[in-house]
């Protein structure tokens, strides 16, 4: 299955003119910066399932996730209309995932794209739910258990790795690489995820501030 074609594929050309309309930024560089943040969670979340999160990851899928509904109100979502559910609750789910690494995250990911940081941030809150929701489509459709949303996580990450992905892919992959042997996929048991908080149904309790999106001064709404 080709998780990350089948995310890429929500990125419609009118998804990403709204995206970028809603970060203020470059329709172009937001295309670049949404593809280095689908590869960082999708990372992360593969380092969490080698680290033994795979079960907290599955239930997680089942109580938020389990219909991947985000999928069909993408514009809801990019425009901050769906509230704070767990479902939709990007600053909850990315504190899951990364951690205290969000920042860096985002500032890494701007760096290359062209984009602020500050930009990079917003526009993380507002995919995360659509990975999980992705993730969670997949997970219902194909009959997936922990080991298969585990498996399914790690050959991701691992055919990222594999095609390559120029500068942006070499970044992210020494990011999530925590022991520096070359692999985003630590595996040492330890919660191997980079936020190594990845728990069960409590995507608005993780202790993040659960704030909206801040928005760029001066720029044109999207009509949402």
């Amino acid at each position: 299955m080709d998780l990350m074609g089948l995310l890429q594929g929500q990125l419609s050309d009118a998804v990403l003119s709204q995206l970028s309309n809603q970060i203020g930024g470059d329709k172009e560089q937001t295309a670049s910066a949404a593809n280095g943040v689908l590869q960082t969670l999708l990372g992360g979340l593969a380092k969490n399932a080698a680290g033994g999160g795979a079960d907290a990851i599955a239930n997680t899928l089942d109580t938020h996730h389990a219909d991947g509904g985000i999928l069909s109100n993408l514009t809801s979502l990019i425009g901050g209309q769906l509230g704070q559910s767990s479902a939709s609750n990007g600053l909850g789910i990315l504190q899951h995932i990364l951690g205290d690494k969000q920042n860096a995250a985002a500032e890494m990911i701007g760096q290359n794209s062209g984009l602020s940081g500050g930009q990079v941030g917003n526009l993380m809150q507002i995919l995360a739910p659509l990975v999980m929701s992705q993730l969670g489509q997949a997970k219902q459709q194909n009959g997936l258990d922990a080991g298969g949303i585990a498996s399914l996580l790690t050959n991701v990450a691992g055919g990222q790795q594999q095609a390559g992905g120029g500068m942006m892919m070499n970044m992210i992959t020494k990011f999530l690489d925590k022991d520096g042997d070359g692999s985003a996929m630590d595996g040492s048991g330890d919660g191997a995820g980079v936020g190594n908080v990845f728990c069960v149904g409590r995507h608005g309790q993780s202790g993040a501030r659960q704030t909206p999106r801040s928005r760029p001064h001066n720029h044109r709404r999207s009509g949402v």
